[in-house]
């Protein structure tokens, strides 16, 4: 089962406001011992997002989707989710309760509140998700997400939607938690030539099947400023004997490195 994010908004693509998701949920799997398996970014085009979630519908993955579930002409998300999965929107009980509780928090007069205004009429298209859909809590403005399958979907403020992909995993996926070990170690390698150490780096994945290596070349003003990161992550029973491959390679080949 793997994870995957979906940011959806304009603002992302034309670079008007710049994404948070992608970082707090990087930060959310990792203090629960979980890695990001994909990442999609989408513009406000309800094809494409429609396309998107059918495509990611039919697959087992946990996915989470960013934007677009407010009621204003360019939020699509909730729609989109509706004809990816042939389901109608219907208004859900607790979204209702829940947007009414927001709606009446926020009234200047809540004796005279009129739920049946066009104001509101509209605010409660937010809890209108496709049958069968749950809610996910909202623990900053009440107003809710909501879940199909392993599908979660919160708003675009990312201070809301951080906590609401939270308690998500910790509410439907707290059996996944921490159950792949894992570890890394790295080597800092100046004025390295990647392509020269390619072949150790084939030679240790090759040699231990649970290490993945990397290679993160750091470009200075300077040959001397230039250096790359080399490193394998992996089970952590394979780290110490796949990291001194490393180190004997690249001393064969007179590498100049620096490891703590």
């Amino acid at each position: 089962m793997a994870i995957g994010l979906i940011i959806i908004g304009d603002e992302i693509m034309s670079g008007k406001r710049s994404d948070q998701h992608f970082p707090n949920v990087v930060q959310i799997l990792r203090e629960r011992g979980l890695g990001l398996d994909w990442a999609r970014y989408l513009g406000d085009e309800p094809e494409r997002i429609v396309s998107v979630l059918r495509e990611t519908f039919a697959s087992s993955d946990i996915v989470f989707c960013c934007g677009g579930i407010g009621s204003t002409p360019d939020d699509h998300t909730r729609q989109c989710a509706s004809i990816a999965l042939g389901k109608p929107l219907e208004l859900h009980p607790e979204a209702e309760s829940k947007i009414r509780e927001r709606i009446a928090d926020t009234a200047t007069d809540r004796n005279r509140i009129d739920y049946d205004s066009p104001d509101n009429v509209r605010r409660l298209k937010m809890g209108e998700y496709p049958a069968g859909s749950k809610i996910i809590p909202n623990p900053v403005n009440k107003i809710p997400g909501f879940s199909y399958g392993t599908h979660y979907f919160v708003p675009g403020f990312p201070q809301m939607a951080k906590a609401m992909i939270a308690w998500a995993l910790d509410t439907y996926h707290g059996t996944l938690f921490h159950q792949v070990e894992y570890g890394e170690k790295s080597v800092v390698v100046y004025g390295a030539v990647e392509a020269k150490m390619t072949p150790l780096l084939e030679k240790i994945e090759a040699c231990f099947p649970t290490v993945r290596v990397f290679s993160l070349p750091h470009m200075g003003n300077t040959r001397l400023s230039n250096y790359v990161e080399m490193g394998v992550k992996g089970h952590p029973d394979s780290l110490d004997d796949s990291f001194r491959m490393l180190l004997d390679g690249l001393d064969e080949i007179g590498a100049q490195y620096h490891s703590d």
